[in-house]
């Protein structure tokens, strides 16, 4: 078994990510799970990242499924109406993506 969200492995952001997100808040996101929650909490392969308007400024609001822990972080970048309300990050055990909820394979 691997373990979730290395941060020596590969990561990557979606193309839909990357046209609607600025790289520093991008880069954000992986400095979360690398500092703030990987080994505080057991992580699932596929957290969510809920992008919020506070005050003007971007909260990003972690939270997994199945897990009652959840936890909102201030980031010093301006809000944008433009943001995506919710995005993803992946781990498939080799890499590390983060992506759009539409971006993500339905599996039948």
């Amino acid at each position: 078994m691997f373990e979730t969200f290395d941060s020596n492995r590969s990561r990557y952001a979606s193309v839909g990510v990357v046209s609607s997100l600025p790289g520093e808040l991008i880069d954000s996101i992986w400095y979360i799970i690398d500092l703030d929650i990987k080994g505080v909490i057991p992580l699932n392969n596929m957290l969510s990242f809920g992008v919020i308007n506070n005050n003007g400024h971007v909260t990003m609001h972690f939270s997994q499924d199945g897990d009652s822990v959840e936890m909102g972080v201030d980031l010093p970048f301006m809000y944008s109406t433009e943001f995506p309300s919710e995005v993803y990050a992946y781990d498939d055990g080799t890499r590390q993506t983060i992506l759009l909820p539409s971006e993500i394979r339905q599996r039948g």
